[in-house]
């Protein structure tokens, strides 16, 4: 049975029987939580969220509708996840964007991810990057807007282009 601390405001049945969720965390009802997970003090999830196995959440993140999060992912504190490109009081999208941490990658502290990319198994956010555009598998992004650095597995990086192909 999940490890869910008596100050916690948690709603959802579906969390994995090894995960902990710690003091002042709100989990909605429709959330799904993996096994083995770590659920900081002061995060939030939403119903439309679906969190893997394995998977840290450090303090103060909000994980809003739309979210999907493989296995093994670290994200780091106050990372932000945004859902809606152009938000208004009390106006809702239909849907919103569905953005989706592939497994293994990494989330560095205040990061932010706007609605609707995809980063890739094994990437690595730098911290406060804001990724405004897909991240590509084993890449690692800094800085605002979030620019690739290099490859974190260089067998995984594209092959280069040459100057005179276009």
């Amino acid at each position: 049975m999940a490890k869910i601390h008596p100050l916690a405001d948690v709603h959802s049945t579906q969390i994995g029987p090894s995960t902990t969720v710690w003091q002042f965390c709100v989990v909605l009802q429709g959330a799904v939580i993996g096994d083995h997970c770590n659920i900081n003090a002061h995060c939030l999830v939403e119903n439309d969220v679906i969190v893997g196995d394995s998977v840290t959440v450090k303090c103060g993140v909000y994980l809003w509708d739309g979210l999907r999060v493989g296995d093994h992912v670290f994200i780091g504190p106050n990372a932000t996840f945004t859902n809606d490109r152009y938000p208004r009081s009390k106006q809702y999208p239909d849907a919103f964007p569905q953005t989706v941490v592939e497994h293994h990658a990494s989330i560095g502290a205040g990061a932010v991810i706007l609605p609707g990319v995809t980063i890739g198994h094994h990437a690595m956010v730098g911290a406060g990057a804001v990724v405004t555009r897909d991240v590509p598998p084993h890449a690692l992004v800094t800085g605002n807007p979030a620019r690739l650095v290099r490859y974190l597995d260089p067998a995984e990086a594209p092959p280069p282009t040459s100057p005179h192909e276009d």
